[in-house]
């Protein structure tokens, strides 16, 4: 078993608790999280070898009606900012923020309350049970491309590149509708 933060399994575990999934298929996903940490002491890590959880966040600018998305190197395709728990988060939110300032090099988020949705995919190095929340830039904020990243850009809600995959598009969706009920921006 890998160490980390002591809290930070405890706390994925209470999100997923918590967690009112938005439909049927996302409480079976929130389920199956909780019961894969229920499982395996290392699930949160790198090392377990079944899996882990992983954070990240769709960062948009509600003002001006964007997403930012990151090509990834590995992947070949425009994602999300995210990626694996550290050591040194406390939370799955700490985790899912870090990665968006790390990768969007944008300071000021804040993110919106609660994950958006859940997606499990199989990466290069392991099954990913990821935890997306939505982070919050200011108005007109500057992205600077990290050097996790081929390339890092601004999309319309409804611009995003030719072959952004459903998971993605679902994460898009969701996080508009999540906004407008906030009154996030002027409009949508």
């Amino acid at each position: 078993m890998t160490a980390g933060s002591p809290g930070l399994r405890e706390d994925a575990v209470r999100v997923l608790r918590e967690w009112a999934a938005p439909d049927a298929a996302q409480d079976a996903l929130r389920r199956a999280y909780a019961e894969h940490l229920a499982a395996r002491p290392d699930g949160m890590w790198r090392s377990c070898g079944a899996g882990h959880v992983t954070a990240s966040a769709l960062v948009v600018d509600p003002v001006g009606g964007r997403v930012l998305l990151t090509l990834h190197p590995k992947i070949g395709r425009w994602l999300q900012t995210g990626g694996h728990c550290e050591r040194g988060d406390a939370t799955l939110a700490d985790a899912a923020l870090r990665e968006a300032r790390e990768e969007s090099g944008i300071g000021e988020l804040r993110l919106l309350p609660g994950p958006v949705v859940l997606d499990r995919h199989v990466t290069p190095c392991a099954v990913h049970m990821d935890v997306q929340y939505a982070a919050v830039a200011p108005a007109g904020a500057a992205a600077v491309r990290s050097a996790e990243s081929l390339d890092l850009r601004w999309f319309g809600w409804d611009a995003l590149p030719e072959g952004t995959d459903v998971s993605v598009r679902t994460l898009v969706g969701r996080t508009r509708q999540l906004v407008a009920a906030a009154g996030q921006a002027r409009s949508l």
